[in-house]
């Protein structure tokens, strides 16, 4: 089992890449002031989840429950990013290298951010396994891309009615639109123009689409060595 965290320091900490990104300490001090005052929310809400990890993991009920959902989303972008830029494909631009690089940097943030927000009620680092991915093929990486953020949209949607405390409600809307934003960008890098066709955004009614903690788990299980559950979730 690989924890999606392991190889952090070696990949991002002290690397200074053109256009002013973040250096890991960065992130962190970022991270950890940013959400202090959420995460006074959650001290006071919940205790650390204790969770064997053979056993697997639920995130909980309520508010947090919500986060920790999120959170083990944002663990499973993060861990995926960050082996995209430590081994790009095979013909991958300096361009695509840049954007990439720019989308691992958020989806650390968040991924963080999150984990300084729930305190002691975050769930434990989750392990991943991406066998199925072929990381030095171009085609192989897109599409696994596209799948991670087009679920992670439809996620944060599903997710977002259960929410009842505003800073959360406000944090989820504000990292859901960046998802967006990567969403589009890898739809296009794929095939241009797709950004926002039919298979995402409802034709009817010009919305974007949702899906439920139940529907999103199964989907990105086969990517997770952790058993990762939302029993205590509409």
């Amino acid at each position: 089992m690989e924890n999606l965290t392991k190889n952090d320091d070696q990949l991002v900490a002290g690397e200074k890449v053109a256009g002013g990104r973040m250096q890991r300490k960065s992130f962190l001090r970022y991270a950890g002031a940013g959400a202090a005052a959420i995460g006074m929310f959650a001290a006071a809400a919940c205790s650390k989840h204790h969770d064997d990890a053979s056993a697997g993991v639920d995130v909980g009920a309520g508010d947090i429950g919500v986060l920790n959902y999120a959170y083990a989303l944002e663990q499973l972008e993060a861990a995926f990013y960050i082996q995209v830029v430590a081994t790009p494909y095979t013909g991958m631009t300096s361009a695509e290298l840049s954007a990439f690089t720019d989308i691992r940097d958020h989806e650390i943030l968040h991924r963080e951010f999150l984990k300084a927000a729930l305190g002691t009620s975050a769930i434990q680092s989750l392990g991943v396994n991406f066998s199925s991915i072929n990381f030095t093929d171009r085609t192989s990486v897109l599409t696994a891309a596209k799948a991670f953020e087009d679920t992670g949209v439809s996620a944060y949607n599903g997710a977002g009615y259960i929410i009842t405390n505003p800073a959360y409600l406000t944090l989820a809307g504000k990292i859901v639109s960046v998802e967006a934003r990567h969403a589009a960008f890898i739809r296009d890098t794929i095939n241009y123009g797709s950004f926002a066709d039919n298979t995402v955004v409802d034709a009817t009614t010009a919305l974007d689409l949702s899906r439920k903690p139940s529907q999103v788990l199964p989907i990105v299980a086969v990517y997770l060595t952790t058993n990762v559950t939302a029993n205590q979730l509409p």
